[in-house]
């Protein structure tokens, strides 16, 4: 464990015992949690693989990442905008006829034959700043048509990801009305889901080559992907969801599903990709050197401060308040801090959580990166006690 020299070994300490009581009460089984500011990394490695025991968590410890597979996707995206494979306001339709000439519906909760023409094609820019004009509905399941039809075509977000071939689960999707005018509203998830496709489909590549070429490779991931090598699946712990009725952690998958890759390679997250504490500090590193990783350059400067600036308008942050706390926006694939109302919440900050338990920022203005992974699956878009904690306890120790 290192000692860093920007951060106050005592209360580093304190990190480790507050995060050790939740492990201890049974919150979680077990997490990786790294604190990195000006090249000084601390890593705290606490519980076991399942409950009730198994093996210890590990600094090299393969988690699934969820929607912090978001960021990556975005970041690849960039490279192509930068080669000038993908144009921020270029229509999709070239490259997804699929959602040519969209039809929306005529207000959120009508019938699906009640629809206008859209204003304007749907564009790279829009599905990265999640304005596509389609998404998660934040309603009681069911509640109006277009969730109804959405479950049913099996296109709606869900944690377990799309079962479907991508080129079917588009045409689905297509087939359905938008709920909001393309540019209109913030939805969740889905823009990124068709960004994956739309960026295949410009480079003539599946996802997970892309995403390896662009990103993995040069960054040195070599843990980060959409499935675990047999060879190391022994490094992906059990996941659990608490259950609603008890509150008992029961498991959230079958540990075998990474054996293979998957039928729907997900850029929103859903279950996107697994990674290790290190892999994502890598390439944390390299958005905080503003593009930079080891004298090379992966992304732009102006590309990094273009994807970390807000883009929400405050009428399309306005129905997800439950998202953005009032003190935050999203930029392109990236929730972007804006307001300063607590220890963490420095204004510039970047990121974005999972929901299977992670939480992964970068602070260029503290020069701070903050990492955690756990096993247990989120209930809500609000951070439980122990990413709160943990954020807490990463802010709290910066000793300048």
């Amino acid at each position: 464990m290192n000692q860093a020299k920007n951060l106050s070994p005592a209360r580093l300490g304190r990190m480790r015992d507050v995060l050790g009581g939740h492990v201890a009460r049974g919150d979680v089984p077990g997490l990786v949690a790294l604190v990195a500011r000006r090249g000084e990394v601390h890593v705290e490695a606490l519980g076991t693989a399942e409950t009730g025991g198994g093996a210890p968590i590990r600094r090299d410890t393969v988690f699934r990442i969820a929607s912090v597979t978001k960021q990556i996707t975005a970041a690849a995206a960039m490279t192509m905008v930068e080669e000038c494979l993908l144009r921020l306001d270029d229509p999709v339709d070239d490259l997804l006829p699929e959602l040519a000439r969209p039809r929306v519906l005529a207000h959120p909760a009508a019938p699906l034959d009640d629809t206008v023409p859209a204003h304007r094609p749907i564009t790279v820019r829009d599905l990265l700043t999640l304005r596509l004009g389609t998404g998660a509905v934040m309603a009681p399941p069911g509640a109006t048509p277009i969730q109804r039809a959405m479950d049913e075509a099996g296109v709606a977000p869900r944690p377990g990801g799309q079962s479907l071939d991508p080129g079917i689960w588009l045409k689905r999707l297509g087939e359905l009305p938008l709920v909001h005018q393309p540019g209109e509203r913030w939805m969740y998830d889905t823009g990124m889901d068709v960004l994956g496709i739309l960026m295949s489909r410009a480079a003539g590549r599946p996802l997970p080559d892309l995403l390896a070429e662009r990103l993995f490779e040069p960054l040195g991931m070599t843990d980060t992907g959409f499935h675990v090598p047999a060879g190391r699946l022994h490094r992906l712990p059990f996941a659990y969801r608490p259950d609603p009725e008890t509150g008992t952690l029961v498991p959230a998958d079958d540990r075998s599903r990474w054996a293979s890759p998957p039928v729907f390679p997900s850029g929103a997250g859903g279950p996107g990709l697994v990674s290790t504490a290190d892999d994502l500090l890598a390439f944390c590193t390299m958005m905080l050197n503003r593009g930079r990783h080891r004298g090379e350059r992966i992304l732009s400067r102006p590309s990094v401060e273009l994807m970390t600036t807000d883009q929400l308008t405050a009428g399309q942050k306005a129905d997800n308040a439950v998202f953005f706390g009032g003190n935050s926006g999203w930029g392109l694939g990236v929730g972007v801090l804006t307001r300063r109302d607590d220890l963490a919440a420095v204004p510039g900050r970047f990121g974005w959580d999972g929901g299977t338990g992670t939480s992964v920022y970068t602070d260029p203005a503290e020069h701070l990166i903050g990492i955690l992974l756990t096993q247990r699956a989120m209930t809500s878009p609000a951070p439980p006690p122990w990413h709160r904690d943990f954020w807490t306890c990463a802010y709290q120790a910066i000793d300048d």
